[in-house]
């Protein structure tokens, strides 16, 4: 007998209402999408789980509802109905607050999909059984279930800071997490089956929100690390010039002085020294 999931089925039937009553009242799906100034300025924060039952079109919706389905049974029936709702309402939330903050600044942009908890169910299968394995519609063939995750990571790393498509890539990776993090909170013994695995899904993660927590300049460049060696040089560079300029500068002070004495009290007034210094200064301006 297949496996089913009974609030997988529930869930699959309000993405759906909700999504068709926003494909025929447009003033439902603004006022219910994610949408930064909804949340920041009018304070509906609502919109952080509302607009995760909103799709664009029928294949948005579909491709979503085909995801959170095929995973579904593994989590309800492992961790039980309670468990299975704290990680897609959980999820939903941690991928919509991360999309919230990369975009805080940004008080036009709006996002709809049930990605974000669809992406948290998905790493909470993924931390259940690393080594099952996960195919996907028109891909000939399975991925491991841990690999899928971690290309998965990368992807959404990659798409964040590339701005690849017309994707929700914070709430994606900010959904993924959230779903694998509550799955250890609640169940940590699976900390302690597969610590590499884990490691290996949240390291590259870490590393990426610590950079740009500290730099955030991270996520305008092309290319930071080059930007950041250019930067390096030009540092030097303005070093270099502005020491030249000093030595030149005394240079100058020390020729003047000279000549002032040559026209009070004659060449001859000059020391064999001053004469040696006079000659070195002649040779390096004549160069």
């Amino acid at each position: 007998m297949e496996e089913t999931s009974i609030l997988g089925l529930l869930l699959v039937g309000l993405n759906v209402a909700a999504s068709y009553q926003g494909f025929k009242d447009p003033a439902f799906f603004d006022r219910y999408k994610f949408e930064v100034d909804g949340i920041l300025v009018q304070r509906e924060f609502d919109r952080l789980l509302s607009s995760g039952f909103l799709h664009a079109n029928w294949i948005h919706l579909i491709f979503n509802m085909i995801a959170l389905y095929s995973f579904s049974p593994t989590i309800e029936q492992t961790i039980g109905f309670v468990g299975y709702l704290v990680i897609y309402f959980g999820s939903l939330l941690g991928g919509n607050l991360l999309a919230l903050f990369f975009h805080r600044m940004h008080g036009d942009y709006s996002a709809i999909g049930a990605s974000g908890a669809v992406s948290g169910i998905v790493f909470s299968a993924i931390i259940l059984a690393p080594f099952s394995k996960i195919e996907l519609l028109f891909i000939p063939f399975g991925f491991t279930a841990w690999i899928f995750g971690l290309l998965f990571v990368l992807l959404s790393i990659y798409g964040i800071k590339s701005q690849l498509g017309n994707i929700g890539h914070e709430a994606h990776l900010g959904g993924a997490i959230t779903g694998l993090l509550i799955t250890l909170f609640y169940w940590p013994d699976y900390l302690e089956l597969n610590p590499l695995i884990l490691l290996v899904l949240l390291v590259p993660t870490s590393i990426f929100l610590l950079l740009i927590a500290k730099y955030p300049q991270f996520l305008l460049m092309d290319n930071y690390f080059q930007s950041q060696k250019d930067t390096f040089k030009k540092q030097r560079s303005n070093k270099k010039k502005a020491k030249q300029q000093k030595v030149e500068s005394t240079v100058e002070q020390e020729l003047d002085k000279l000549l002032a004495k040559i026209q009070k009290n004659g060449m001859e007034s000059l020391t064999q020294q001053e004469l040696d210094r006079l000659n070195a200064i002649s040779k390096h301006k004549n160069k």
